[in-house]
């Protein structure tokens, strides 16, 4: 019974794995009124972020639970550094295409640079 009980488990921390490996990578967008520039960030293995062409926003650290995508970072404007963390619904993650739901309704469309 334990052995049925560890293999379980096991295949429950696989799978947490594989589909925050579906996340891992970059993920871009066009900048509003410069759509030929991208902005995004980069959710690398082990959890640590970064931001891609977004010098106020800057992005450390990611983690997934279920369908909830969280960001943590700090904001620099103005003379200030403050701390921020967002956390969205994820509506569609596929290979190229990452849709995620904000707490405001807002619904941001990224996908991987080619």
């Amino acid at each position: 019974m334990l052995k049925k009980y560890v293999f379980i488990l096991c295949l429950a921390a696989l799978a947490g794995c594989a589909a925050n490996s579906a996340i891992t990578g970059q993920w871009v967008q066009p900048i509003p009124g410069m759509e030929q520039q991208m902005q995004g960030f980069k959710l690398k293995k082990g959890g640590e972020a970064s931001s891609i062409n977004m010098a106020t926003l800057l992005y450390e650290k990611w983690e997934k639970q279920g369908n909830t995508l969280t960001l943590h970072g700090k904001s620099v404007g103005n003379g200030q550094t403050l701390p921020f963390t967002e956390s969205y619904t994820i509506q569609q993650l596929d290979g190229h295409t990452l849709k995620l739901l904000s707490n405001y309704g807002s619904v941001f469309t990224y996908t991987r640079p080619k």
